[in-house]
Parts: structure tokens; C-alpha cells; sequence
């Protein structure tokens, strides 16, 4: 993860005039006349601004007007003996600044001239960007140059949380399925939305055939899925394969008995499992060696034995016990 700041605002700075006066001959006093008639170009100068800004046209042009009133107004001021030097030129109307000059961005601004370059708003009152040479109120910069957040598309004003190649609120970069902000164990990514660990695995981790909770670390794959350790054990007994060697039915591993216990494949005399040659009789099925008179314990043949409840005998001793 990254973190960055905004670019700080910057503050205009101005500044009073500075008349040069040259004392006349005559009363009022030097200083008085210049304090005067400086005040008075100030005024001319602030209401040429304003006309200018607003657009206002009479039968003579009002920038025409003030400027025709200011040059007579100098020319009294010099037939008097005082010169009053303008403190600037502005940057936006390029022309003299007579009375409160603004200075930013390393130029001089009449003080309404100085104005956002988007909206217009004026900005000597307070604070301000730059970008590009270019002044922009607080709103406005952000919206055109603050970088976006990928949940909420808002510009990010302050703190800047960068992951997933996008930049984020830090409030807004939470895990997309439960909400939570991350904590010290971080996210995981899947299709470029983050998630926390344990909705990450709920959703995406592979699940253990045998207890359906999803798999993580050591694994095992068997029967078309993927087994915990542990999980991979006989359906039937619980026991695990210790030889490594299982039986499969209907998608579930058994051990050899229970494989057989299932399949009715297990020897009705010793109880083991019948894998080579078999007897069937009575519905059961025998070892060879296992078909035996339950009396005498001679080896049965089929077709040559009787069957009396749930065991077999052979016809002697069949005769003899039942006759």
C-alpha cells in the first residue's frame, strides 16, 4: 500500500501602495496632497477594474472614459508637482495598478482580477492552487486535478491509499464482500476487487471433500477433488490408509472391509473380504476354503449341502442331526 498527500494551497500576498510625491510650493502640505489624491486614483483605478470586469457599456466605452479621466488626472498631478507611480501592472488586463495590488504566482493582479481559471470566482480573500501557471479556487482544482477514487469516483483531497494500480479514499478501500477495512494481515485480490483473508478463502479457496472447508496449506488430491490430510480417511470407519491404498465407491473412499461390507462381497465363514474365487450359496458368499459343514467341518461342494437356518452342513451330518 502507498500513501500521498494533495498539493497544499498557497495564500495570495498584497501589499498598500507606494506613492513617490514631489511637494508643491504652495499649502496643503506635501504629504497631505499626495495621501489625497493617491486615494483618489485608487478609487479611479478600482472602479475601471470593476466596469471593465462587468461588462458595463454606455455611449462612450466606460474603460475608454476612466482611462481619458486618469491620463487628466495625472497630468493635475504633474502640473502640481507630484508624480504618483503605479504599483504594478496586472497580469489579466495588462494595465496599471493605481491603488491595492495583489501579488501571486510571482505576477501583480488587480485584486478582483485575480480569479479562479475555471469558475471565475474571486480569489484574494483566500486561499488558492496552482497548476500550469494558473490560479483555481479550492473546488475546482480538486475536481480537474486531484487523483479519483476507485469505489466512490469523488476526488481525494487529502490522504491518498494506493493499491490494485488505483488510488483510494482510505475509508473506501475495505473488502468487497463483508465491508471491513483492512488490518495488519492485509487483502488478497481476485478479478481486481480486494478481500480479507477469510472471505477470500469462503469464496475462491478450493474445499476439502471431506469436511467442505477450504483447503489452505498441505493437501492432497484424490477422486477428482482435494482432501485436508487428515479428512482423507475411510467413510466408513474413519481410519486413514495407512498402506496408501484405498477403494472408491460412488465417489468416497473406503477401506478394504468396509469397501467389501458395502459391496457384500465379505466371506459369510471368516468375515474377510472375498478376493479371488468365490462361493456363492444361500444368497452369501464363501471363501473356497470357507464352505465348510458346520458340524463336521468337511468342505462343502455346491449342490451337495444343506442348509439349515443360517448354516451349512453337509448331507450326513444333516441326516444325523435333523432325523
Amino acid at each position: 500500500l502507498g500513501v500521498d498527500t494533495t498539493a497544499s494551497p498557497l495564500s495570495a500576498m498584497s501589499s498598500t501602495p507606494v506613492p513617490v510625491p514631489k511637494p508643491p510650493l504652495t499649502s496643503p502640505p506635501p504629504t497631505e496632497a499626495a495621501w489625497q489624491l493617491d486615494e483618489l486614483l485608487a478609487d479611479l483605478g478600482h472602479m475601471q477594474s470593476k466596469l471593465a470586469a462587468t461588462g458595463q457599456r454606455a455611449e462612450v466605452p466606460a474603460d475608454s472614459l476612466l482611462d481619458n479621466m486618469l491620463d487628466s488626472l495625472t497630468q493635475d498631478l504633474q502640473e502640481l508637482g507630484i508624480t504618483a507611480a503605479p504599483t504594478g501592472v496586472c497580469a489579466a488586463c495588462c494595465k496599471p495598478i493605481a491603488g491595492k495590488v495583489l501579488t501571486a504566482l510571482g505576477k501583480t493582479w488587480h485584486a478582483e482580477h485575480f480569479t479562479c481559471a475555471r469558475c471565475g470566482r474571486e480569489l484574494d480573500k483566500g486561499p488558492f492552487f496552482e497548476q500550469g501557471g494558473r490560479a483555481f479556487c479550492e473546488e475546482d482544482y480538486h475536481q480537474a486535478f486531484s487523483p479519483r477514487c476507485a469505489y466512490c469516483a469523488g476526488p481525494i483531497r487529502e490522504k491518498v491509499l494506493t493499491a490494485l494500480e488505483k488510488t483510494w479514499h482510505p475509508e473506501h478501500f475495505f473488502c468487497t464482500r463483508c465491508g471491513k477495512v483492512f488490518g495488519d494481515e492485509g487483502f488478497l485480490e481476485h478479478n481486481g476487487k480486494p478481500y480479507c483473508h477469510q472471505d477470500f478463502l469462503a469464496m475462491f479457496a478450493p474445499k476439502c471433500q471431506g469436511c467442505e472447508r477450504p483447503v489452505t496449506d498441505n493437501y492432497l488430491s484424490a477422486l477428482q477433488g482435494v482432501w485436508h490430510t487428515e479428512c482423507f480417511v475411510c467413510t466408513e470407519c474413519l481410519t486413514g490408509f495407512s498402506g496408501g491404498s484405498f477403494f472408491e465407491l460412488e465417489g468416497r473412499p473406503y477401506c478394504e472391509l468396509h469397501f467389501h461390507q458395502r459391496q457384500g462381497t465379505i466371506c459369510h465363514g471368516c468375515g474377510r473380504p472375498v478376493t479371488g474365487r468365490c462361493i456363492t450359496a444361500a444368497g452369501r458368499r464363501y471363501h473356497p476354503e470357507h464352505f465348510i459343514c458346520a458340524y463336521c467341518l468337511g468342505r462343502l461342494h455346491k449342490g451337495t449341502f444343506c442348509e439349515c437356518g443360517d448354516k451349512m452342513y453337509c448331507q450326513p451330518c444333516h441326516g444325523k442331526l435333523f432325523f
